[in-house]
């Protein structure tokens, strides 16, 4: 049976679609979709149902996949360890970081990184949720979570510090807060599903609710585009905010937790020398970054 049929079959039973399994293979949906279907022919059963929430497995998609699934992982052990011993430095790295990391941190490192070895390529991926490095979604992750898989190496980076922040038009509108009970007087810019600002200023004896918030969002780049609007007051990176002029901050003292950060590749790529080149580089860009703004 060939192969590449049992690999669509694999990205669309763990997708659930037939878009996002194009995606991730690099083919067209059309394509996918053939796949699927000379394969239903040679089994002579279907293996989907169309459900509310995308392609579901059947009984018999079920009993494939079982076995399809190990398959898939023996595939992407060779396929790590085949890339792993790659010795030329050219060709693609893709790294996966955060929103904030990945649209506004990464991009100027990645400038600097080909200016000193044209040769390599980088692929971005700007997401909040983590990548599959065991699938070879990502060669290369930086994360604000310590990944606990046995397969992965994991570095510390840094624990990147936060601090109240506005743009300058809004403190000279509305003043800056002296104390933190202050900060119930001004627009504050928010989560819109997450308690996590809410639990921390209860924690500080600040009780608040999803009203204190007069702009919402669950995106950190629309929450950071908001701040630098004049939207209200929000929690920085402080690199990030020591590099933006527009942006002043306040309550310098007020205790925020840090960032833990951390760079995380397989252990199968580690002796490739293009990933060793990029994470060495990453990680000691992404130190140098997360000291900036403070004090020495």
């Amino acid at each position: 049976m060939d192969w590449n049929l049992l690999r669509s079959f694999l990205a669309v039973a763990e997708t659930g679609s037939l878009t996002a399994a194009a995606a991730r293979l690099g083919m067209s949906q059309p394509s996918i979709g053939r796949h699927i279907s000379e394969l239903e022919r040679q089994l002579d059963t279907p293996l989907f149902r169309r459900g509310p929430r995308g392609q579901q497995l059947s009984e018999r998609g079920l009993d494939l996949m079982a076995q399809v699934s190990r398959m898939g992982e023996a595939a992407d052990a060779v396929s790590r360890i085949a890339f792993g011993r790659s010795e030329n430095l050219a060709g693609t790295v893709r790294v996966t970081a955060s929103e904030v990391i990945g649209a506004l941190v990464l991009p100027a490192m990645i400038t600097e990184l080909r200016r000193q070895e044209p040769s390599i390529e980088v692929e971005i991926v700007a997401s909040n949720s983590v990548g599959n490095l065991l699938r070879r979604d990502a060669d290369i992750a930086i994360r604000m979570v310590r990944p606990h898989q046995l397969d992965l190496l994991v570095r510390h980076i840094a624990d990147i510090p936060l601090i109240p922040c506005a743009s300058a038009a809004y403190f000279a509108r509305a003043g800056k807060p002296q104390r933190l009970e202050d900060l119930l007087t001004h627009d504050l810019i928010g989560y819109d599903r997450s308690d996590e600002i809410i639990e921390g200023f209860a924690k500080a004896g600040v009780t608040l609710n999803r009203s204190a918030f007069k702009l919402r969002s669950d995106s950190q780049l629309v929450l950071w585009q908001a701040i630098r609007a004049g939207a209200g007051i929000h929690f920085g990176q402080v690199p990030l905010v020591a590099s933006s002029p527009d942006l002043e901050t306040c309550l310098e003292d007020m205790p925020l937790p840090r960032l833990e950060t951390y760079l995380t590749l397989h252990s199968d790529v580690r002796n490739s020398p293009r990933i060793r080149f990029v994470a060495d580089y990453l990680y000691q860009a992404m130190r140098d970054y997360a000291s900036l703004g403070r004090p020495g």
